[in-house]
């Protein structure tokens, strides 16, 4: 099966609740980082905004941010705490156009005009769910977007600890089914400690057996990327040759590793400032088309506040952004739908699985 493109469904701007909305309201910001009173805040769908007449789309958003009119009457989506004095920030609580304000839900329509379901939104999933259709719809949505759009990848540490699991992770990056991946420290540390010494933790990736002294292992190995200053450079200094990191080095795969309280070392990549960890995250979710999370809770949670339903292309055209969230408890896919990203698929399966079946379904491995 082909893969087709949901359709995106314009508002009807000919409606009276469009023609007589009136124009947003606004206030200026009197200090840096804190919004006005009753300003609006966004949602991951399209947003419209009527200014001088004139429905605008902010065309590039993510949920719970103000809107800022610039100058030039072009809309920018901003964390509160981005806010700058003199923003000119848009107010209003309401949704349907009684403050010239439109959140559009019913964004994307198959050929007969009703809402798309291929990727269906928010439905409810458990461990005895079918998802053989969805692998097949994923299959066909990755073949897409390696040729016209961008995959980000969210990823736990749960990979690295598989030798399957990475060599399935290190196809999908060597075969252009990545562009991007955010993960934490942990995630990046033992898949080096696998590529240099076939352990995680200690243990051997294939065989889950413990080695003599291996909990000194992923230390020695953060001590000995931090001693070459990258993780590149440990990559050639340590003539690595398997993994997802090397495959990320090896083939120019952006990543963003964001720190935690409990890290060790960390890694030299690693972002130890929780808001520049989110602003570089932001600024790759930016550019995906399709964002699959893959057993990590609050890495899910924070990429999914982030990511919007939809994309603005160049020409101006609006596609669907999708988003799957994988892990193995149906308590973390459903905590993402309960913080109000309401557009994700979700798959309750085991991500070491997960990433074996794609790689396999795209050829990639036996």
């Amino acid at each position: 099966m082909e893969f087709k493109m949901p359709v995106y469904n314009y508002p009807d701007f000919d409606n009276e609740k469009f023609i007589n909305a009136p124009d947003v309201k606004t206030a200026i910001a009197d200090i840096d980082g804190v919004a006005p009173e009753y300003y609006h805040s966004t949602s991951m769908y399209p947003e419209y905004f009527k200014i001088k007449g004139v429905w605008t789309l902010a065309s590039s958003s993510r949920m719970d941010s103000s809107v800022i009119i610039n100058k030039d009457i072009t809309l920018s989506v901003v964390e509160n705490r981005n806010i700058k004095k003199g923003d000119e920030v848009i107010l209003g609580r309401t949704e349907n156009c009684e403050e010239g304000i439109y959140v559009h839900t019913a964004c994307f329509v198959d050929e007969k005009g009703k809402i798309d379901d291929q990727f269906v939104f928010r439905q409810g999933r458990s461990r005895e769910t079918s998802y053989a259709r969805d692998y097949d719809n994923l299959f066909n949505l990755l073949k897409y977007e390696k040729e016209h759009g961008k995959i980000i990848w969210v990823m736990g540490p749960a990979f690295a600890f598989d030798y399957d699991a990475r060599r399935a992770m290190q196809a999908l990056v060597e075969n252009g089914y990545v562009h991007g991946i955010m993960a934490g420290n942990a995630l990046a540390t033992h898949d080096l400690e696998a590529g240099l010494l076939h352990t995680a933790l200690g243990q051997d990736i294939y065989t889950q057996r413990s080695q003599p002294n291996g909990h000194y292992n992923h230390l020695d190995v953060i001590n000995k990327v931090r001693r070459s200053g990258s993780i590149k450079q440990f990559v050639e200094d340590y003539n690595i040759d398997n993994g997802i990191m090397y495959g990320c080095v090896k083939n120019d795969v952006p990543f963003v590793l964001t720190g935690s309280i409990r890290d060790d070392g960390p890694l030299p990549e690693v972002i130890g400032d929780a808001y520049k960890s989110q602003s570089a995250m932001r600024n790759m979710v930016k550019e995906g088309t399709t964002v699959i999370c893959l057993a990590t809770m609050l890495h899910t949670i924070a990429t999914g506040n982030m990511t919007p339903c939809f994309k603005t292309e160049e020409n101006g055209s609006v596609r669907p952004v999708f988003i799957y969230t994988v892990d193995i408890d149906e308590f973390v896919v459903n905590k993402l739908l309960d913080r109000g990203s309401l557009t994700a698929t979700t798959m309750v399966t085991n991500v070491q699985d997960f990433i074996c079946i794609v790689a396999k379904g795209l050829g990639l491995i036996k």
